[in-house]
């Protein structure tokens, strides 16, 4: 199941995307009653996705990243593969959503694409068991880990680098029917491709990571894991379409602008 969030007249809703590109007259959003927290009912009330805008999937209390979790990716950087999981935050105010733009800090000369599996955490959380830890995941997302590359060498610390505004997109909509194992994922920039990998060359799985954090912190629904990413980073400059593709969720695209 697809589950998108939109802004529609001002209102702001969730809704089940039915039918694809492919489907005559295009995909449609059957809205839902209540939110995708807890049970809830489809209202049989559908609308045309190109009439609706696509907001992030949903607006997380916390984004918790995982760095270096492809050895090509570290290697790439000139990084061995961690011990334990690098986790770092990404603030909520980080996150955009599909078409939104990447406005490009007036700080950093060097920003960077990484294109990554997002998970989606559907209840509250904490000393999560890896044999349950599917328990606790509403769905999965594309995400693009926008990093300011030259301010992450030069400062201990990844809060500026990796959490200034709209360095998070996420979208386009929830897949909550996937095997997260063995996942192509592609990052176009201006329509050429810069990576390409498998969720399968993670060096810790989804159940792994889930279980690392919770050891430390609580999860709330609507939280986002950010999952690392596969080798072949790059720079984005100003003008530059960014698109994140993932097998069984879709395309995440957003456009890189100079901040006013």
């Amino acid at each position: 199941m697809r589950i998108a969030r939109f802004s529609l007249d001002g209102t702001v809703g969730f809704g089940v995307v039915e039918g694809d590109a492919e489907t005559e007259g295009g995909p449609v959003l059957d809205i839902i009653k209540g939110h995708p927290f807890a049970e809830f009912e489809r209202s049989g009330k559908k609308i045309p996705l190109s009439q609706v805008r696509l907001l992030p999937p949903v607006l997380p209390n916390k984004v918790v990243a995982v760095g270096r979790n492809y050895a090509e990716h570290a290697r790439e950087l000139g990084n061995e593969v961690p011990d334990v999981p690098v986790v770092f935050f990404k603030p909520s105010t980080s996150v955009s959503g599909p078409g939104d733009s990447i406005v490009h800090p007036s700080f950093s000369s060097e920003v960077h694409y990484e294109a990554e599996l997002a998970v989606v955490i559907g209840r509250l959380c904490k000393d999560v068991p890896k044999e349950r830890a599917r328990d606790v995941i509403l769905g999965y997302t594309c995400a693009n880990d926008v990093t300011a590359r030259d301010v992450q060498r030069s400062e201990d610390q990844w809060a500026r680098a990796k959490g200034f505004d709209t360095s998070c997109p996420l979208g386009p909509w929830t897949e909550t029917d996937l095997e997260p194992s063995d996942l192509g994922l592609m990052c176009t920039v201006n329509g050429e491709q810069r990576q390409l990998g498998r969720t399968s060359d993670m060096v810790r799985s989804v159940e792994d990571l889930i279980v690392h954090i919770t050891e430390a912190m609580t999860l709330l629904p609507g939280d986002v894991v950010l999952t690392g990413t596969p080798a072949g980073v790059g720079p984005l400059h100003v003008g530059d379409e960014v698109a994140v593709t993932i097998e069984g969720i879709g395309t995440l695209t957003n456009k890189v602008i100079k901040r006013d």
